[in-house]
């Protein structure tokens, strides 16, 4: 614990009379209903928690309170530069925040107790206030309960009336903690911002509190269906600038120490969209209209040096897009952006002040990847996308936070497309987005997009909702009911739901009939919640097997463990084509196996279905389909839509990881590859054959397999050479990401010519010590290779440029490079060094490891230093941990293991079962498919 800084005589009497000035000078807001509720009995207080009972706490709060306006003052005793060092151990920092809080509320049913949210606060003065009549109500106790409810517990002397408007005064004090809730980040500054100030450690303070918490922070009602309006203040250290949703009122200094800053109110919003940022950062204005001031903050040097300027450039035309694709504009007067860094998320999307993790928002000419670009657009277009989706209509409950996370996945998709459409991106992010969806989703541990509301009340059942059916189906379904519909009457029926539930909390079926409204006026007749619901509260997706010779069609629930028994269904729009471009939409709307003329081929044609992947679902073929299909991929493949290229590959090798196709039907898919050029088929294909490499690269498989891989990457390596070898990349966008699929295709399967040309660059790097001629789009993949080929001087030598480097994109590529190394004292060693946050900053301590795991050599070691070393390394991100730690796993040894780890743990969450799940299908595909997936492989590298 850091030692509290005091406070001066003259501050603290200060501090006082704003204490009550705010309680004094709160305005008074109404929430009016139309039916009155009359004389009803207090509310009961929830039951008592115990910690000996198995029953889970109640934890949901009542819904007797209504927040109507919180006045909140806080003050970080942080301070944003060491000054004085006391002794090595125990500078003069603070990591100590207090502050006090009115909330002002509407009762709906009489109560004498007040239920709000606090957690690991110290809160004392409680002061309840009839703000109706201007009396005060005496406070006989109050009590912070020990369990995940983390209920403030108010118990009063007299009953709040149904009907009245009152509130409450706390005062409390927390401490600054690590990546969560009010938290401190750190950073090192010097000239030439600091004119004369030599290079020194910066502390910054910032919040980050989805999903739950803002309780860490202030008492609060802390459930997203509770909104509020909140009037901020901020007492923080003269020098820094504070910055919240709101734009600033008025800043003054406040004494020789301390400033105070006041913000204008913010919109009705919810508790998890509070932020706030103390920092003696430095911004770029975006060029705007004037309408909207935006601003993008980073480290000082970082913004003189121009890193902030891409991301600056952009997000007014994001803003702007939105804006006309919605019809309305957005809300507050100001948007600002923070490069942090440290934060948990990658982003967070809080109403007026988006932070961002800075690797993923700062932009170096010359040193980051063109590619860059595309990781800082997208995440700009997702998190404004939340400004509407999320921010101004949010979901009532957790269980629906794909409401948020869907839309804005989806939405991003034609942001991207709008402000870069050079990059050619949209079709590439869709596949991307599926094939992450489709890889969870077909477990039996899955969950529905939209589960009942009592599956999602404990706190690690909140974060378990934060995961890829959250994000990547629900903006899949969303892009399916956009095909369904036409996107034409999406857009009007998200226009209506946006307009009609502004400030408003929403379900999934307040969508339903508002797309619904849209489709009837345009002469529609889809039964869209009829059609939905079988997409949103089932788990899975189904395959549709379609036999081309009798047009016979069905469904059937795709699990990886087709052992296990599943009568769901779907509703299911089917857009097939033949040789002909022309394409029908046909449902499929049962369980039945029912024929349609449009499935049999006519003249030996081939038949595709789910034209352009717009549908959530797998397509199986009778064989002789599947032929004609790949016949044609190999011969003429630009007959096959780009996409279906990519998925027809991806669901031959997961229909037989389903046992569903011959394994060797997937491997045949992949011939067509050695003419193939587009990035989309590569991608999928070494997406899908990354499963093949952890299931069998510590097997005899391995050897075979390589030698195929590089035989089919020659052409797509050869196609891009004479740029690869002159460090220079294709002006095409797409061809860019070919590039470097191939010299990491090439390079990693030991192609010869791509090793000499990744250790030359990389030597001729440490030759010079100092010019790095690589170019900035290559420099992931061939650092990753000459350090796999090299030993510890070029480990060494990396391991001294990340330290030093200053650019966000260069460490992240030298961070990731370092795990490729095969020396296993030298993997070792950088597991250590995750222990050490001087090295490795916590927040990418989950991803180091991941990168360390995913290599062979690191796998075991990965594993054991995660058991060794779990309290500490999980405080990142520990479902990031367990899904990558684990994904190589294939043998009953490792699955006790795994077993075992999680009891040792208690470990509750759904990452924990869906890695056991994928363990024992791993086991049992491996045992099944090893024998005839090394014939294949001998078969074909022999001839």
């Amino acid at each position: 614990m850091a030692k509290e800084s005091a406070i001066s005589k003259a501050f603290a009497a200060t501090f006082v009379i704003l204490t009550v000035s705010v309680i004094a000078g709160i305005v008074v807001m109404s929430i009016f209903y139309s039916t009155q509720i009359a004389k009803m009995n207090p509310t009961p207080r929830p039951p008592p928690q115990s910690t000996t009972t198995s029953l889970p706490p109640v934890i949901r709060l009542p819904k007797n309170l209504i927040p109507q306006r919180y006045n909140v003052l806080l003050q970080p005793h942080l301070y944003t530069r060491i000054t004085e060092v006391v002794n090595v151990t125990s500078p003069n920092q603070t990591m100590v925040f207090t502050g006090n809080s009115t909330v002002s509320f509407h009762c709906v049913l009489g109560t004498r107790a007040i239920y709000l949210n606090s957690m690991d606060l110290a809160v004392s003065d409680p002061v309840v206030m009839n703000k109706d009549t201007n009396e005060r109500i005496g406070v006989s106790s109050v009590e912070n309960h020990k369990d995940e409810s983390n209920f403030l517990e108010i118990q009063l002397n007299d009953a709040l009336a149904a009907g009245g408007n009152y509130s409450l005064f706390l005062a409390f004090k927390g401490e600054i903690r690590t990546l969560h809730g009010m938290f401190v980040s750190t950073y090192v500054e010097g000239s030439p911002a600091y004119e004369g100030d030599e290079s020194t450690e910066r502390f910054l303070t910032a919040t980050h509190l989805e999903p739950i918490d803002a309780r860490k922070v202030f008492p609060c009602f802390d459930e997203p269906d509770m909104k509020a309006v909140f009037d901020v203040t901020i007492i923080h250290r003269i020098g820094t600038t504070a910055q919240g949703n709101a734009d600033i009122r008025e800043s003054n200094n406040f004494d020789d120490d301390w400033k105070i800053t006041f913000f204008h109110p913010t919109p009705k919003m919810s508790t998890y969209l509070f932020a706030f940022v103390v920092s003696e950062f430095a911004s770029t204005n975006s060029p705007t209209d004037g309408r909207v001031k935006i601003k993008t903050y980073a480290r000082p040097d970082a913004t003189a040096a121009g890193h902030t300027q891409y991301a600056a450039n952009i997000t007014e035309k994001i803003l702007k897009f939105y804006e006309s694709r919605y019809g309305i504009d957005y809300e507050q007067k100001k948007l600002t952006q923070i490069a942090m860094p440290d934060l948990a998320a990658e982003a967070m999307e809080n109403w007026g002040l988006v932070t961002y993790q800075e690797g993923s928002l700062l932009y170096e000419e010359g040193v980051s990847s063109l590619l860059h670009k595309e990781v800082i657009a997208s995440l700009i277009a997702h998190e404004l996308a939340h400004q509407w989706f999320g921010n101004l209509v949010t979901m009532k409950w957790w269980n629906e936070v794909w409401l948020n996370e869907g839309f804005a996945t989806y939405e991003s998709f034609f942001a991207v497309d709008h402000v870069e459409p050079t990059f050619q991106l949209k079709e590439a992010h869709i596949m991307s987005n599926l094939h992450a969806a489709f890889e969870q989703d077909a477990l039996a541990s899955s969950h529905p997009l939209s589960p009942p509301r009592d599956d999602v009340q404990m706190i690690y059942e909140i974060y378990d909702m934060f995961d890829s059916i959250t994000y990547c189906k629900g903006a899949a379904v969303l892009r399916m009911l956009a095909d369904i519909v036409t996107e034409r009457v999406f857009t009007k029926g998200i226009k209506m739901y946006l307009s009609d539930f502004s400030y408003k909390n929403t379900d999934q079926n307040d969508l339903w009939e508002c797309i619904q409204k849209a489709e009837y006026e345009d002469g529609g007749h889809t039964n869209v919640a009829t059609v939905m619901n079988t997409w949103t509260k089932q788990i899975g997706y189904p395959v549709i097997t379609i036999n081309t010779t009798n047009g016979e069609v069905y469904q059937k629930h795709f699990l990886f463990n087709q052992s296990l028994e599943s009568g769901l269904w779907w509703n299911v729009p089917i857009r097939v084509m033949s040789n002909t471009p022309k394409s029908s939409l046909i449902w499929l709307v049962s369980s039945d196996p029912v024929r349609k003329d449009e499935f049999i081929s006519k003249n030996g044609e081939w038949i595709l279905a789910n034209v352009n992947c717009a549908g959530y679902y797998r397509v199986n073929y009778n064989p002789e389909n599947w032929e004609r299909l790949l016949t044609q991929m190999e011969s003429n493949p630009h007959k096959i839509p780009l996409m279906n290229r990519g998925q027809l590959v991806d669901d031959a090798f997961n229909l037989a990881r389903a046992k569903l196709v011959e394994v060797t039907l997937a491997l045949n898919s992949t011939r067509f590859l050695r003419n193939e050029r587009e990035f989309i088929p590569w991608e999928s294909t070494v997406r899908n054959l990354e499963y093949f490499v952890l299931m069998f690269d510590r097997s005899e498989v391995y050897g075979p397999m390589q030698a195929y891989l590089c035989e089919q990457v020659k052409g797509l390596y050869n196609f891009v050479r004479n740029d690869t070898d002159n460090s220079q990349v294709p002006t095409d966008h797409s061809l860019q990401h070919s590039q470097i699929t191939a010299i990491e295709v090439a390079c990693s399967n030991g192609l010869p010519e791509c090793l000499e040309m990744a250790t030359k660059m990389f030597a001729n790097w440490m030759n010079t010590n100092s010019t790095n001629k690589i170019h900035p789009n290559l420099r992931s993949v061939i650092y990753c290779q000459a350090v796999a080929a090299g030993g510890r001087e070029e480990w060494d030598f990396a391991w001294n440029k990340f330290q030093n480097s200053s650019d966000t994109s260069e460490k992240d590529q030298l961070r990731q490079a370092l795990s490729c190394t095969k020396k296993i004292w030298l993997l070792n060693r950088y597991l250590g060094y995750t222990l050490d946050p001087e090295k490795i900053r916590l927040m990418d301590v989950a991803s180091t490891i991941n990168y360390i795991a995913k290599n062979v050599a690191g796998q075991a070691l990965a594993w054991n230093f995660i058991r060794a070393h779990w309290e500490y390394v999980s405080q990142g991100d520990a479902v990031m941990l367990i899904e990558g730690v684990t994904r190589r796993f294939s043998t009953q040894f490792e699955l006790d293991e795994l077993k075992r780890f999680a009891t040792d743990y208690n470990l509750l969450g759904r990452v924990v079962q869906q890695a056991i799940e994928q363990t024992q299908v791993n086991i049992q595909w491996v045992s099944e498919n090893k024998d005839s997936i090394l014939e294949w492989f001998e078969s074909e590298t022999a001839l």
